[in-house]
C-alpha cells in the first residue's frame, strides 16, 4: 500500500474546523489521517510554509467540448484546472450539442477519464437545447451523473418552466444554477448601463436586469422549496436580494467571480473586449457590495466562470466580440491578493472554494476527513509573481488579469492521491 506524507504544512479543513500545522497521510487514493506525528511513507512532500487545503473546486466553468474544441477541450480545461489548484470542476452545458440527455453527460465523464487530470462533473441543461421551451429529461440526466442544472449563458425566461424545473430538480436533490438576467431589460446591451456606457456611447445592461430576475427566481424557489443557486451575482441589489432571501429561509445560495469582486466598468474605457463579460463589470459600489457579501456569507462560493474564446473572436470591436473571460489559472492568486486580510481570512477563503461548492453540488469532495478522496491543493501563500496568459494551459487567452502582479498560487495539485500538477 503506497503512502504519501504531506509534511509540515498549515492544514486548513473548514468542514472539520481545522486550521493548524499538521501532517497529512494519503494511502490508496484516500486520506488516511491528519496527524501531528510524522509516520514513514513511500513519498514525502515538504509543505513547510504552505497552506494545505482540500482539493479546490471551481463549480462554474465552460469547457466548450463538444463543438468548439479550438477554444477549449475537456483535456485542456482539465490541465488549466489543476494548474490553477482545482482538483474538481463542474462544467456548464452550453456546448454543441447541449448536455441535455444522458449520453451527452456520459461523454463528459469519458473525456475527463481520458484526460486523467481533474475531476470533471457535468451540469445538465434545464431545457432542451437551452431554448427555454421544454424541460430536459431531468431524471435521465440525474442518472447520467449531472450534479446540477443550468441554461447558463441564457436565463430560463418562462416563469412556469422555471417553476416546473425547480419542482423536478428538487425530486432528484439537484440545484438549478440560474443566470439571472431579464432579457427585455438587457436588450442589446454590451456593458453596464451607467456613466461609462453613456460616455462611450455603447448600449448598457442595467443592474435591474439582474435584480428583477433574482427576485423572480427567489420567489419561485420559496414557492417550490427547491434548491436555487444564483450564478455570478454582480450588483449591490442582487447581493441584497440574496441576503434577504436567506433571512426568510429560502434555499438559495450564490457565487461571485474574481472579475466581479475586483474590476469595474472603468476598465471598459479602453474598449478592450477582454473586459466584455456577462454579467458585465459594474461600478465600484457594486464591487464593494459583492465583497461585503463574501465577507458576511451571503455569497457562498467563488468561481472563475471560465469562458474561453478564440483570439480572433475576442479581437473584434467591442460591440461584436463575444461575452466571456477565462479564469481557472488566475482565480486563486487574484482571490488571495484581493481578499485575504481585507475581506476573508484563510479559512474563509478555503470554505468558498471547497466545502460550500461541494455542498451545493452534492458531491463528496472538499474535505480532508479520514476516508475522503485524496484530493489536496498545496498553496504558497506568499510567492509574488505576475500573471502571464502565454504560460496558461488553457487554449484561450482572454484573461482580464494578464500582467497583474499577485501573491500566492497553487504549487501542487493532487487528485485521487496522485500529483497532477506541480510548479
Amino acid at each position: 500500500m503506497a503512502t504519501t506524507l504531506i509534511s509540515g504544512g498549515r492544514v486548513i479543513c473548514p468542514d472539520q474546523g481545522i486550521d493548524k500545522k499538521l501532517n497529512v497521510v494519503l494511502a490508496d487514493g484516500v486520506v488516511r489521517e491528519l496527524t501531528e506525528s510524522e509516520p514513514q511513507a513511500d513519498e514525502v512532500i515538504d509543505a513547510s510554509g504552505m497552506i494545505v487545503s482540500p482539493g479546490l473546486i471551481d463549480m462554474h466553468v465552460h469547457l466548450r467540448e463538444p463543438g468548439k474544441q479550438n477554444e477549449e477541450t475537456i483535456a485542456s480545461g482539465s490541465a488549466a484546472a489543476v494548474a490553477g489548484g482545482f482538483a474538481s470542476v463542474a462544467c456548464m452545458p452550453n456546448t454543441e450539442p447541449t448536455v441535455d440527455n444522458e449520453a451527452s453527460s456520459q461523454f463528459v465523464f469519458l473525456q475527463a477519464e481520458r484526460a486523467g487530470l481533474a475531476n470533471i462533473y457535468p451540469i445538465g441543461s434545464v431545457t432542451k437545447g437551452r431554448k427555454g421551451e421544454e424541460l430536459s429529461e431531468i431524471g435521465q440526466l440525474s442518472r447520467g451523473g449531472v450534479v446540477a442544472f443550468s441554461d447558463d449563458g441564457s436565463p430560463v425566461v418562462n416563469a412556469d418552466i422555471m417553476r416546473r424545473g425547480l419542482e423536478y430538480t428538487k425530486m432528484f436533490g439537484r440545484a438549478i444554477i440560474e443566470h439571472c438576467e431579464n432579457m427585455d431589460l438587457s436588450g442589446d446591451g454590451v456593458l453596464n448601463e451607467g456613466v461609462v456606457s453613456t460616455i462611450l456611447g455603447l448600449p448598457g445592461i442595467p443592474a435591474a436586469s439582474e435584480e428583477v430576475a433574482i427576485a423572480r427566481n427567489v420567489i419561485l424557489a420559496q414557492l417550490t422549496g427547491a434548491k436555487l443557486h444564483i450564478a455570478h451575482v454582480s450588483t449591490a441589489g442582487g447581493v441584497e436580494l440574496v441576503r434577504m432571501a436567506k433571512r426568510r429561509g429560502v434555499t438559495v445560495t450564490a457565487e461571485a467571480t474574481a472579475h466581479h469582486f475586483t474590476l469595474t466598468d472603468e476598465c471598459v474605457k479602453t474598449y478592450d473586449p477582454v473586459y466584455k463579460m456577462n454579467p458585465p463589470l459594474r461600478t465600484q459600489a457594486d464591487v464593494d457590495a459583492v465583497r461585503d457579501g463574501l465577507r458576511d456569507g451571503t455569497i457562498d462560493a467563488i468561481v472563475s466562470d471560465h469562458a474561453p474564446h478564440s483570439t480572433e473572436k475576442k479581437q473584434l470591436e467591442f460591440s461584436s466580440a463575444p461575452f466571456g473571460v477565462i479564469g481557472m489559472e488566475s482565480l486563486l492568486p487574484v482571490a488571495i491578493t484581493e481578499l485575504i486580510d481585507d475581506v476573508l481570512d484563510w479559512p474563509g477563503l478555503v470554505v468558498k472554494l471547497t466545502v460550500n461548492p461541494a455542498r451545493i453540488l452534492g458531491i463528496n469532495k472538499g474535505t480532508l476527513r479520514s476516508g475522503a478522496d485524496a484530493d489536496v491543493t498545496i498553496i504558497d501563500p506568499d510567492v509574488a509573481w505576475t500573471i502571464d496568459v502565454t504560460a496558461f494551459r488553457s487554449k484561450s487567452r482572454n484573461c482580464p488579469f494578464d500582467g497583474k502582479q499577485v501573491r500566492g498560487r497553487a504549487v501542487r495539485t493532487i487528485v485521487g492521491g496522485k500529483t497532477k500538477y506541480v510548479l
